[in-house]
């Protein structure tokens, strides 16, 4: 991001920005993001989402808001993560609508909590400006979890068309070969850069 971000704004390809890294728990992330359980993760017991969600728009928004020259509109804010992090993304965007005009949501764990949050989508009324979605066919080792995270992320990406999000609100990239890894979102983050800002 240290070195896309610039490297998009010095060619012109967005506008300048600035980019506020939140910093994790390692092993304790599921349990600091998620707004529910993870069967399939045992550190992620007694989740903290809705206090994640409550940390980023009570603390963290107005200590950028009094220490930085920046924007304070919606439109002009984004929030997003990759795997656990775009569930907590998701989830706040989900939460507290209005507060991001913006959503970066790469490989998402939608299987979380039996698709929670795709339930919790269905009954969304509002959504932000623009939404980026990138997902990989190789996300895993193992084909039934791949196959799952592709339906899943597909079945969001209709939640959102069925909500209005057409082509200039709404960008899906589903890459062949794509892993779960810093990596393979690395390399998708310049499309979404600009497709977001």
């Amino acid at each position: 991001v240290g070195e896309t971000a610039p490297d998009l704004v010095r060619r012109r390809r967005i506008a300048p920005l600035l980019i506020v890294g939140i910093d994790h728990g390692a092993a304790r992330r599921g349990r600091e993001y998620l707004p529910v359980e993870d069967e399939r993760n045992p550190t992620a017991r007694r989740p903290l989402g809705r206090e994640y969600a409550e940390f980023v728009t009570r603390e963290v928004l107005p200590f950028i808001s009094r220490t930085y020259p920046v924007m304070r509109s919606a439109a002009a804010t984004a929030f997003g993560g990759s795997s656990y992090g775009a569930l907590a993304a998701l989830y706040t965007a989900l939460i507290k609508p209005g507060v991001f005009g913006r959503l970066l949501l790469e490989s998402p764990s939608l299987y979380v909590g039996r698709n929670h949050l795709l339930r919790l989508a269905r009954r969304a009324e509002r959504w932000p400006s623009r939404i980026y979605l990138g997902v990989g066919t190789t996300e895993t080792s193992r084909d039934n979890w791949n196959a799952e995270t592709l339906g899943t992320v597909l079945k969001l990406e209709r939640i959102l068309r069925t909500a209005g999000l057409g082509e200039r609100r709404l960008r899906v990239r589903v890459a062949p070969g794509g892993t779960h890894s810093e990596a393979a979102w690395a390399a998708r983050l310049p499309e979404a850069l600009e497709f977001l800002f």
